[in-house]
Parts: structure tokens; C-alpha cells; sequence
């Protein structure tokens, strides 16, 4: 069993309010838009991460990050991606790759908005998990976390701080 810690729209900022979140877990996940390189080097300090660059981040992670992830974890074949949509809407590309990669599990950010939702038609959960910076439209800062136990996800938590 593996608990993940899920964040995405840290914008260059890493609340103090989240670390005790972050720091229990077996894996951080940041679903893009992390803001700079030292944002990224502080979540690798307290446990090991999987991130893609989001459409604000430079270089610097553009270099040592990928814009998509492909990976399994225990069981779930795990699609990451920052800009994805959601389903019913996905972005432009994402079906195609619903279809060639077959993932359980669609991990998205750049809206801001938390969501977690079943996708019917394509037989995957999807989560977006909001946004943990101050950057944007949303009046709370989430992040998300659950386990991942063989091919169950579960026990999944959303951690909200003020903005």
C-alpha cells in the first residue's frame, strides 16, 4: 500500500500549513504549475516525487521534468498531465491518449478547481486536486490524499487551508 500526497498550482509557493500532509507520505504528486525550481527541490526534501511541468514553469523544470507521466503504481496504470480537461470536456489529445495509454487513474491541474469524478465511459477515476498556491481564482488551497492499495483507491482525503 502506498499513500500519495496530491498538489498541483503551487504557483512558487509551498504552504507551511501543508508539509505535515506532505511529509507522511510514501509519494508526492504534483499535477504541474509548481512555479520554480526551489519549490520543487523543497517537496523532494520530504518525500519522493512525481511531477510534470505545468504551462507557468520555466526552463529550469521544462528541463528536468516531463510535460506527461505514464507510471504505475501497486496496480493502477496513472496517466499525469497538467492540462487534461476533465471528463465529459477533456482537453484536445487527452481522449486519444485515454484510449492508447488505458489509465485507471487521470491526475490534471491548471483549473484551479478541485474535482475528483468517475469517468464512466472510459472506465478511470479522474482527480484534479485544486490549487495549493495563492496564484488564481480559488478561494481555498487543497490538496488531496489517499491510498493506493493493489488496484483500490481509497481512502481519499481532501486537506483544505485558507488562501
Amino acid at each position: 500500500m502506498k499513500q500519495i500526497s496530491l498538489l498541483s498550482d503551487t504557483h512558487g509557493l509551498l504552504d507551511k500549513r501543508f508539509i505535515p500532509h506532505l511529509k507522511d507520505s510514501d509519494e508526492i504528486w504534483h499535477a504541474g504549475d509548481i512555479g520554480n525550481l526551489n519549490t520543487y527541490d523543497e517537496l523532494c526534501k520530504l518525500s519522493e516525487v512525481r511531477a510534470v511541468y505545468g504551462n507557468i514553469d520555466n526552463h529550469q523544470l521544462r528541463i528536468i521534468l516531463n510535460e506527461e507521466l505514464l507510471f504505475k503504481c501497486e496496480e493502477v496504470n496513472i496517466f499525469m498531465t497538467h492540462i487534461a480537461g476533465y471528463p465529459g470536456k477533456y482537453s484536445k489529445g487527452i481522449t486519444h491518449k485515454i484510449e492508447m495509454y488505458k489509465p485507471n487513474l487521470i491526475i490534471s491541474g491548471h483549473s484551479h478547481i478541485l474535482k475528483v469524478m468517475n469517468d464512466k465511459k472510459n472506465n478511470l477515476l479522474f482527480m484534479n486536486p485544486g490549487a495549493a498556491g495563492n496564484y488564481g481564482i480559488h478561494k481555498v488551497k487543497t490538496i488531496v490524499k489517499f491510498n493506493i492499495d493493489g488496484k483500490d483507491i481509497k481512502e481519499l482525503k481532501i486537506i483544505e487551508v485558507e488562501k
